[in-house]
This record gives C-alpha cells, structure tokens and sequence, in this order.
C-alpha cells in the first residue's frame, strides 16, 4: 500500500513540474534559475533537518557519492532540461524523459549486476510508444536544428538523472535516509551551481514577477524537498526500474495540465497513446502468477 501511495505521489508531483519549469522561462538565466530552485531547496530542507533532530553530516567516505548524487539529479539534470525548454515543448521533454525507465534498466545491470526483467522491457516500450503517440503532434514538428538540440539535451538530462537514481541506491544501501542525502546533494547542487554562474558571468537577475516566483516556490518545495524525498524512497523500496515508470505516466499529467492551459486538442492518437501508457503500466506492476 505504501510503494502505491509512493509512486502516486511522485506521479501527481513530477507531472506537474514542467508546465512550473515554463513558466520561469524568461529574462532569469537557466543557471541562475537552477541555482533559485536548489538553493531554496536545501536551505529549507537542511532547516527541516535540523527541526526534526535528523541533522547530521555522513562520513567523509560516502562524501564523494553524495557530491556525484548532487552533480547528477540537482545540477546537471536540470541544467539540460531547463535549457531545453527553450527549443523544444514540455510534452516533448516529458517524452523523452520517459526514457528514464530503459536508461535505469541497463544501468542497473551495469552497476549493481541486476537482471533486465523481460517486463520492464515490455513495459518501458508500451509506455514510450503510447507517450510518442500522446505527444505526436509535437514530435512530428521537432524536426529542425533546433529541435535536435533540444532532444539531444533531454537524452543527456535524462542520463544524468537516471546516474543519480544509481548514486543514490548506493547511498541508501549504505545507511543515509534519502531526506539527508537530498538535504546536502541540494545544497552541494546550489553551491556548485553557483560557481558555475560567477564562472559564465550570467547574472544573478532577482525573481521577476509573482508567477515566476510562485513557480519557484513550487519547483522547491514540492517538486524537489518533497518530490525527490518520496521518489528515492521509492526507489529503495521497490528498485531502480519500477521506481523510474513513474517517467513514463508524468506526461500524461503534464498532458491535461496543457489542454487546460495550453489548448492541447485531444485526438484519436493522443486517446490511443493515453490507453497504451495505461497497458504498460499494468505490465509493470501486474502480479506473476503461481504455478499451482
């Protein structure tokens, strides 16, 4: 009941954060927008912390995992996929992103030995086929120079997410609650993006309005304090490869947040897209059975 409760949450949660991730689209520089989020992130969470009595600083030796579960899912992640918002829609972010089921499957093989389960194979192709579908319209116009980059950061945006989710089954493995893990990964995050933005000289551009900052708000506290907290308990409960499913249905969120603010038009493809998305994740979780 707890893993249903698990991936609902990360569901609802993380299908909502790309039309956020729009709405700082703007006169505030990727970097700097990436640094707003984590920083705000951490600081609240690390507060949290501290108020719960959880507060403490793991070991020097699990230090260079926390750092690369930093650089992975709180900076380079979002580095790419905030910049490619600006060549290619949200639906086809989230698409591609779906990708995170296949990527977590073939690198839980590499790094921790796991098998590829024949289902989530099944599933993850079922699943992408029927987001492909959801998303046609739009992936028929990403064909331009453009486009190819914006997809081309998304793969890679993805990529890092999916070395994250691996850094962090380590971590959980080796004893650190995903919530202090979180706690100092956004705050190394924050402190690296930083440097990254005194590095390019972009400039430290203030929230401009109140929708920006209330998507700011948003993406801090329940996109990233609560969303990652309950994704990575997730993803130590019941794997890597089911965990990263839930890619596969955010865009089917994202999909009727955008036919209420950006006029998306149902169509025979996108209600056989929704049904596939549906069939994948009855595979997924379906129940084997027993032999009598």
């Amino acid at each position: 009941m707890l893993n249903a409760v698990l991936f609902l949450a990360t569901v609802l949660i993380w299908g909502t954060t790309w039309i956020a991730i729009t709405m700082q689209m703007g006169p505030v520089p990727v970097l700097v927008s990436v640094f707003y989020r984590f920083a705000l992130a951490g600081v609240l969470l690390l507060a949290l912390l501290v108020v719960s009595g959880r507060l403490r600083l793991p070991e020097w030796r699990h230090q260079p995992f926390i750092l690369a579960q930093a650089l992975c899912l709180f900076c380079c992640n979002f580095i790419c996929f905030y910049t490619a918002a600006a060549y290619v829609p949200s639906g086809v972010e989230s698409v591609i992103f779906s990708l995170a089921t296949l990527y977590n499957a073939v690198n839980a093989r590499l790094f921790y030995k796991e098998p590829i389960a024949r289902r989530t194979l099944v599933a993850a192709v079922v699943g992408f086929a029927g987001i492909c579908l959801l998303f046609s319209h739009d992936l028929a116009e990403a064909s331009n120079l453009d486009s190819l980059k914006g997809a081309g950061l998304c793969l890679l945006g993805t990529l890092f997410f999916s070395l994250g989710n691996m850094v962090s089954r380590r971590n959980s493995a080796a004893g650190i609650p995903p919530a202090l893990a979180n706690g100092w990964g956004m705050t190394y995050g924050a402190l690296i993006l930083l440097v990254l933005v005194g590095l390019t000289g972009a400039p430290l551009t203030p929230p401009p309005d109140s929708r920006y900052l209330g998507a700011l708000l948003y993406l801090a506290v329940v996109g990233s304090i609560i969303g990652f907290t309950v994704y990575l308990l997730l993803v130590a409960r019941i794997g890597s490869s089911k965990a990263a499913y839930c890619t596969v249905l955010f865009p089917v969120i994202a999909l009727a947040l955008s036919s209420v603010y950006e006029g998306y038009q149902w169509t025979l493809a996108g209600g056989l897209g929704l049904a596939l998305c549906l069939a994948g994740n009855l595979v997924m979780f379906a129940k084997k059975r027993v032999a009598a």
